[in-house]
């Protein structure tokens, strides 16, 4: 077998699980999405919250390999922000803007809306200069 032919087989041989998890992180990412536009409270929906799916900048391959980030924008009104997601360990690991990053274990309503918001002060602080917000780690 030539070495051309190794990296056929390799990623054929994974490329299952490597779209059983860019599913899983689109859905998250989607998931955020819809927490997103529900972060002020019932019944006052943020109108102006809009996703689109992105190749991911940092990617250097095509396709990702297993565990690879899986990147959209998602435009908040005035601003857009990257927002890069991975599976690790079982969990969604993340990263957001200017720095900002989670890791969510369980991913409930609560966790979700929780991560909305803190991406939103987050993105708030940015924009105001004040001190950015560390890693959340949502439970």
């Amino acid at each position: 077998m030539s070495d051309f032919d190794a990296l056929q087989a390799a990623i054929r041989r994974h490329a299952d699980a490597r779209q059983a998890e860019q599913r899983a992180c689109e859905a998250f990412i989607n998931a955020l999405y819809h927490a997103l536009r529900t972060a002020s409270g019932p019944g006052l929906p943020l109108n102006n919250v809009t996703l689109d799916f992105t190749p991911d900048p940092a990617n250097r391959l095509r396709p990702a390999p297993p565990g690879g980030w899986v990147a959209a924008w998602l435009r908040l009104g005035l601003c857009e922000v990257l927002v890069r997601v991975r599976r690790v360990e079982g969990m969604f690991q993340g990263e957001y803007g200017e720095g900002g990053s989670f890791r969510v274990e369980r991913i409930s309503e609560d966790d979700l809306i929780a991560l909305a918001r803190q991406l939103l002060r987050d993105v708030a602080a940015t924009y105001a200069s004040e001190t950015y917000g560390s890693a959340s780690q949502l439970n």
